[in-house]
């Protein structure tokens, strides 16, 4: 039993009031999700999932707006520096969602609906919310 505890805290260390086990990096990003979600349902977008991996990529988030299946990469930053946090989704990066959304389509059985590419921008200071900005459509949808 004391094994399984001890396995437990490593997974939870929150519980047991240690600081989490992910980089400052990956702590960022996940808060930076979680107000990209509430943002997106406060402007009336319905959630569907989050962290969809294929094997092609990743896709962060995916919500229903109105008859458009929204699919979002989520860029969180602590400071704005010379660049927007926008300016980190590549070309790379945008032709890997393209790929990870047509294998999410086809997951669920290729439905006929819209589909759009938005990103969220978050700058997060000193623990706080500083800027959210949405940007939809902003990856062009080609199959490469």
């Amino acid at each position: 039993m004391e094994r399984l505890r001890d396995f437990l805290k490593t997974l939870l260390p929150s519980l047991w009031g240690k600081k989490s086990i992910l980089s400052p990096k990956a702590e960022l990003g996940l808060q930076g999700e979680k107000v990209a979600r509430r943002y997106l349902q406060r402007l009336g977008m319905r959630f569907l999932a989050k962290n969809v991996r294929t094997r092609r990529g990743e896709i962060d988030l995916v919500f229903r707006d109105r008859d458009c299946l929204v699919f979002v990469e989520v860029k969180t930053r602590s400071s704005e520096d010379l660049f927007r946090p926008a300016a980190a989704v590549t070309y790379r990066k945008r032709r890997a969602l393209r790929h990870a959304a047509f294998d999410y389509l086809q997951m669920i059985g290729s439905p006929p609906i819209k589909v759009r590419f938005d990103i969220v921008e978050v700058v997060i200071r000193n623990g706080h919310i500083t800027e959210i900005r949405h940007l939809p459509n902003a990856i062009v949808l080609s199959y490469p």
